[in-house]
C-alpha cells in the first residue's frame, strides 16, 4: 500500500479481521504492517506484525460488531500491554495473553517502542470447551508460552500459522479442531481448574456438549446422559452435586437464548427472518420460542430487534 494509506489499511483490516478498534500510532506516515488470516474451520489464525501503536474497543464499538469470541494472543516479537475486565499484561515475547470481543478493553506497544508482531487464535464462544466463569480470572493476564502446555500451544499456533495454507479443507478443519482444544486444556490448567476427579472431568464434557450442540433440536437432557453413557438420573445429580441452580433443561434453553438474543442486535442478520434466528439455535416451535422469549426479557423478540437496532 502507498505510505500515506497504510494506518487506514490496517486499521480497516484488523476491524474486520478481528473486531471493529479505535487506533491510535505516534507517526501514521511511518507506520508499517502486515496481517494474514487462516480459516481452520472451529477456529481462525491470525498473525499481525505492526508498528507502534494503541488500541481500544469501546461499548459503542462492541455494538457496532461483535464476533462473540475468546481470542487468546502469542506475541513473537518486540512488547505489548492489554488491559481489560480491571486487569493488565506486560508481554514480551513468548508471552500469551486471553481477551473477550464482547467486553471494552485497551492495548498497546510496549516501552521500548519496536514493532510487535502477534498470532491470534480466535475461537467462538460457543465453541470453547470450558465454561466462562472459568475463564473470566484469565482476560488481560500475562501467561507463559515457553514452558510445559503454554510451549506446546505457542509452538502448534506458530506451526499452523506458517504451514496451514499448504493444508487442504479437511486438514484445516482437523487443525481447527485440534487448536481449539489445546487451547481450552491450556486455559483449564491455567485457570486451576485441572479436572481433579472423574465427576470434575465429566460435567466438563457435558458442558462442552451443551455448547457444540445448541443449534440440535434434538438436544435434550436424555440426549445428553446417553451420549455420556450415564444415566438421566446421574446426570441431574450431577449438576446438583457441583452447585448447579438450574437443571439441565434450564442450561439449554437459557443458552439458546443468549444466543438468539445477541443474533436478533445483530444489523448483519436484521433480513434473517426472527423463526430463522430461532430455528439456528434449536428452537423447532416458533410460538414456543417467543414466548419463552418473552417470559425471560419481558419483551417480544422482533420488539427486541427493534430496540437494539435503533
Amino acid at each position: 500500500m502507498p505510505a500515506p494509506d497504510r494506518f487506514d489499511w490496517f486499521m480497516e483490516t484488523v476491524s474486520s479481521a478481528l473486531m471493529p478498534s479505535a487506533f491510535s500510532t505516534p507517526d501514521p506516515a511511518r507506520f508499517h504492517a502486515e496481517g494474514a488470516l487462516l480459516d481452520l474451520g472451529p477456529a481462525r489464525v491470525s498473525r499481525f506484525s505492526y508498528s507502534p501503536l494503541h488500541s481500544r474497543r469501546t461499548p459503542a464499538l462492541i455494538r457496532r460488531g461483535d464476533p462473540e469470541q475468546y481470542q487468546l494472543g502469542l506475541v513473537l516479537r518486540g512488547s505489548a500491554w492489554y488491559a481489560q475486565s480491571g486487569s493488565e499484561a506486560e508481554l514480551r515475547a513468548g508471552d500469551l495473553v486471553l481477551w473477550d470481543t464482547s467486553r471494552p478493553y485497551e492495548s498497546g506497544s510496549g516501552l521500548d517502542r519496536r514493532e510487535v508482531e502477534v498470532v491470534v487464535l480466535q475461537v467462538p464462544k460457543a465453541g470453547m470447551p470450558l465454561p466462562a466463569r472459568d475463564l473470566d480470572g484469565l482476560l488481560a493476564r500475562r501467561m507463559d508460552g515457553g514452558t510445559g502446555m503454554g510451549a506446546v500451544l505457542a509452538q502448534f499456533l506458530v506451526s499452523a500459522a506458517g504451514n496451514g495454507p499448504d493444508c487442504g479443507p479437511q486438514e484445516l478443519g482437523g487443525l481447527g479442531s485440534a487448536a481449539v482444544e489445546l487451547a481450552g486444556a491450556f486455559l483449564r490448567q491455567r485457570a486451576g481448574r485441572e479436572l481433579r476427579t472423574p465427576a470434575h472431568a465429566l460435567l466438563s464434557r457435558v458442558d462442552a456438549y451443551i455448547e457444540q450442540h445448541l443449534a440440535d433440536p434434538e438436544l435434550t437432557p436424555r440426549a445428553i446422559a446417553e451420549r455420556h453413557h450415564i444415566s438421566l438420573r446421574s446426570l441431574y445429580t450431577l449438576f446438583q452435586q457441583h452447585g448447579r441452580a438450574e437443571g439441565v433443561a434450564a442450561v439449554i434453553r437459557r443458552r439458546r437464548l443468549e444466543r438468539c438474543r445477541a443474533d436478533l442486535a445483530r444489523p448483519q442478520l436484521r433480513r434473517h427472518p426472527v423463526h430463522a434466528i430461532a430455528a439456528r439455535w434449536g428452537f423447532s416451535s416458533a410460538a414456543a420460542f417467543g414466548r419463552t422469549f418473552r417470559a425471560v426479557y419481558g419483551t417480544t423478540p422482533k420488539a427486541y430487534r427493534e430496540e437494539a437496532s435503533g
